[in-house]
């Protein structure tokens, strides 16, 4: 959509990603990441109007809407809370109901918190559980995908390295990056072809983690981000955010390139003023569990033409300094706190182009996109996110 009102990235905040936070709450965990974030932006949480908060599914962690009990803990007391849920993409749906508030006019500040506690459930065990009128999948997202992948292979006629190369490279980014969870600077695309086949043709290196972490972003309207800009403190402006659907299942549905994946960005890139991706974004924090959707995201949100994404990943242009980094942070494959994953995507989209992202940030980063899908490849949520206020 495009808004008539401005709202920018004021703060982020993240905690360390790790596969067990026995030492906090759920609770506890999320505040981590509330405070940094607060902050990041310069504010405290008093001065927020509103906290809307994402998660996974409830069985994932095996306790039922644990936003009522945490509320008090979150500062939410007393002011509007919202919780969102689209699977897997709630991170970055979550980021854009609160973007929302702020671009409707209806609160000057919101924060947005999402989290995931692996650790205090099992996704596998969620995942492969029966829904009525559906074929079980039994194997978990990484069973249910990989026909994806290999239906991608076969039409594409892509290498069978590609992951591998996917898979080493955005290892080797999460090494820049202090608060992912998998560190492994040594890896290369032999190690990762060396690991153990687990879904053919997904491998063990080509898959990600499970970890427990949260993420919050602080948005602030115009009027905010104005006087945050000029106190020297850079923030990230909201040129255009996306949400599209599709049913899991439907006759010829395509489940290589999704129709609501390329609804979304196509909404997208029209609304930020976008008409050639690959030449007008610096980088790309998109959602990438499995190393092959690189390439399939490469097409399906635009920055390639259909099965020619991974001859991209191929000759080096996703890494950092390529024509489109993808992922500088580590991605997906270095951290997946499943529910905060998406808006881990967004927040890094903006702490490139506000020039804070460290040893993992792209030179020159002026627009960059966040990026998450959830459920079947069936939600699709995106934002678009610059260092100059959009003139559109």
């Amino acid at each position: 959509m495009a808004h008539k009102n401005r709202a920018a990235v004021l703060g982020t905040g993240q905690t360390k990603y790790v596969a067990k936070r026995h030492d906090v709450t759920m609770a506890a965990m999320c505040r981590e990441a509330i405070d940094a974030a607060l902050a990041d932006a310069g504010v405290s949480i008093d001065e927020i109007d509103a906290i809307v908060i994402g998660k996974a599914p409830d069985l994932f962690e095996g306790v039922m809407m644990p936003e009522l009990a945490m509320a008090e803990a979150i500062g939410a007391v007393g002011k509007r809370l919202i919780r969102v849920h689209t699977a897997g993409s709630v991170g970055g749906s979550t980021a854009n109901v609160a973007a929302s508030l702020v671009f409707g006019g209806i609160h000057q500040r919101v924060l947005a918190v999402a989290w995931e506690k692996q650790s205090e459930s099992n996704a596998m065990w969620a995942l492969s559980l029966p829904v009525p009128f559906t074929k079980p999948v039994g194997a978990g997202a990484g069973g249910f995908f990989a026909p994806h992948v290999r239906s991608y292979i076969r039409q594409s006629d892509a290498p069978s390295h590609i992951g591998a190369i996917v898979a080493a490279k955005d290892r080797r980014n999460g090494s820049l990056n202090p608060l992912a969870h998998l560190q492994q600077s040594d890896i290369t695309t032999e190690k990762v072809l060396e690991s153990q086949m687990l879904w053919d043709p997904i491998r063990y290196d080509e898959t990600c983690p499970s970890s427990d972490g949260a993420c919050a972003v602080v948005i602030g309207d115009e009027q905010v981000a104005d006087a945050t800009a000029a106190q020297g403190t850079p923030v990230a402006w909201i040129h255009a955010t996306a949400m599209r659907t599709e049913p899991l299942a439907y006759a010829h549905r395509n489940v290589v390139s999704p129709q609501a994946g390329r609804d979304a960005s196509a909404a997208l890139w029209k609304a930020g003023g976008i008409t050639s991706p690959i030449d007008e974004i610096d980088a790309a924090e998109i959602y990438v569990p499995f190393s092959w959707f690189e390439p399939m995201w490469l097409e399906n949100l635009g920055f390639a033409a259909e099965n020619e994404g991974w001859k991209l990943t191929e000759a080096g242009e996703t890494e950092i300094g390529g024509r489109i980094p993808f992922n500088a942070s580590g991605g997906v494959l270095s951290s997946n706190p499943i529910g905060a994953s998406g808006m881990i995507r967004f927040a890094e989209a903006a702490i490139q182009v506000m020039n804070k992202a460290g040893a993992h940030q792209v030179p020159d980063a002026r627009k960059a996109v966040g990026h998450a899908y959830g459920g079947g490849s069936q939600y699709f949520s995106m934002w678009l996110v610059g260092a100059d206020k959009p003139t559109h």
